[in-house]
């Protein structure tokens, strides 16, 4: 049974997210689209989202990037100012798999081994376009995360690995 004042802090989430970009680095593509769907040519505040440029005022955190292992630590830490409930959008190739900086020695090789994340956006770069699509459907998993109770219902039960026999030796 949810209060008043949560059911009303519900719908302004659902109604007017507020986003913060983290740019981890590498060769900032997505972040200059990211910041050109911010801009008045794609009028995103028609949905009602508002770039912050504080974390502990933003419910999506948008990770341009590959994330570097300098940089992994900066990450968690804005993510754990956010308020819950939080969501995360790794942008491009590079937030999903490190992209062509994968495998390099100060790259992590995905945003998700640093913080958890509830939705990719394909592309090198992803175009305006496709991040504010992202964003409108990050809110339409936020409406059925708070019809379903939290983020919880989405986390599949993983079977614990099997124990490794040890190799029999046949003489």
């Amino acid at each position: 049974m949810m209060t008043l004042s949560q059911r009303l802090v519900n719908w302004a989430r659902l109604k007017s997210p507020w986003i913060t970009i983290f740019n981890s680095g590498a060769c900032n593509a997505c972040d200059i689209e990211a910041i050109a769907a911010l801009t008045p040519r794609f009028d995103v505040e028609r949905f009602g989202i508002l770039a912050k440029g504080s974390p502990r005022h933003a419910d999506i955190l948008v990770v341009t990037g590959p994330v570097t292992r300098k940089q992994a630590l900066r990450l968690r830490n804005v993510y754990e100012q956010m308020p819950d409930p939080k969501y995360v959008i790794a942008t491009g190739a590079c937030g999903a798999s490190g992209g062509v900086f994968k495998g390099l020695y100060h790259v992590v090789d995905s945003v998700d081994e640093v913080v958890p994340v509830d939705m990719f956006i394909a592309g090198c770069p992803p175009r305006p376009d496709e991040i504010i699509d992202g964003v409108v459907k990050c809110l339409a998993l936020l409406k059925e995360d708070l019809a379903h109770g939290g983020k919880e219902w989405r986390r599949k039960a993983r079977a614990p690995p099997a124990e490794a026999k040890p190799a029999e030796v046949t003489a």
